[in-house]
């Protein structure tokens, strides 16, 4: 008897009030989520919810990753109002907690750290009971841009290691394995307190053995929360699906990150670095001590609106 193939996992097509709304908001504010760009398949449930993982610095990335459907050309101009416009639409929306993420911008000298800054301290401005989650590049290793994004007080920083070592060159050929686990470990080097975060996909051809000695690596670096979910193929330009995962196995992965240490771990077929997020710190309980751990720059009642200034532009603009 021949086995039957995993198959593909099958997402609800994304409709509904909330969906609607939250789509109209982007749009009349020129903003841009992660969640549309990269074509995630829990965009419904999230969007219908209340959630979102806005994505800052544009639509248009300098990197171009083999697994990733976000557009790669160069990008335009930095829009030094997005901090205050996304701020509006978080306060607007009454969120409790955002995410935010960004295209790679290796044409600016800080990466779109000071953005990510702004961004923060807008929102924590504007609507102070919102916490703050932040999905960083890895800034080319300028870890004076990522000591501008940790120190704007986000809760939970997270850079997604995505693959194991032995497939960076092929998905991800820009970036550097050994990076990433090093800006991890300086996050807690700048801010001990601070809860950070990596992501993995699956099914690009990985081992066991390989996926689960990268979670060590995880773990060895002080990386507190993990994600764990399916590669999906955005089209036929990209990297194909070498394999769809079972239940049990995403189970034995889950397993294995509870054994390694992390705080919290989600592993599933249709799991991504920002799906369901805020539950993922509260289950770290973290969110509980949040307030007493905030940065002086999260003040109830505080107006200040924190704009870019010049030193922050790339010569493109």
């Amino acid at each position: 008897m021949v086995a039957r193939p995993t198959p593909k996992p099958r997402v609800r097509f994304p409709a509904g009030e909330r969906y609607s709304q939250i789509k109209g908001l982007l749009r009349q504010h020129n903003l841009h989520t992660v969640c549309e760009e990269a074509k995630c398949p829990n965009i419904g449930e999230c969007f219908n919810i209340g959630e979102a993982t806005f994505m800052i610095l544009g639509d248009a990335c300098t990197r171009s990753c083999g697994f990733c459907a976000v557009s790669s050309r160069r990008p335009d101009g930095l829009d030094l109002l997005e901090p205050l416009r996304l701020a509006r639409t978080v306060e607007i929306l009454g969120l409790d907690y955002a995410v935010i993420t960004s295209v790679n911008r290796d044409d600016l000298p800080d990466g779109g750290a000071g953005v990510f800054a702004a961004c923060i301290r807008n929102i924590h401005a504007l609507r102070p009971e919102c916490d703050v989650e932040v999905l960083i590049p890895d800034f080319e290793g300028n870890w004076d841009a990522l000591a501008t994004v940790v120190e704007a007080g986000p809760v939970v920083l997270n850079h997604n290691t995505e693959t194991v070592p032995r497939l960076y060159r092929r998905a991800r050929p820009r970036a550097r394995y050994e990076r990433s686990l090093e800006l991890l470990s300086r996050v807690k080097q700048i801010e001990p307190t601070m809860t950070t975060k990596s992501g993995l996909m699956v099914g690009l051809g990985e081992s066991v053995d390989e996926l689960v000695q990268t979670m060590t690596d995880l773990r060895a670096h002080d990386v507190d929360l993990l994600t764990v979910g399916q590669y999906l193929q955005p089209d036929a330009k990209h990297l194909p699906v070498e394999k769809y995962y079972e239940p049990d196995e995403f189970a034995y992965i889950r397993e294995t990150g509870e054994r390694l240490g992390f705080r919290h771990i989600e592993a599933g077929a249709l799991v991504r670095s920002s799906y369901h997020a805020s539950k993922q710190a509260a289950a770290a309980s973290y969110a509980s001590v949040v307030d007493t751990q905030a940065s002086p720059t999260r003040q109830a009642g505080a107006v200040d609106v924190w704009l870019l200034d010049e030193t922050s532009k790339g010569s493109g603009d």
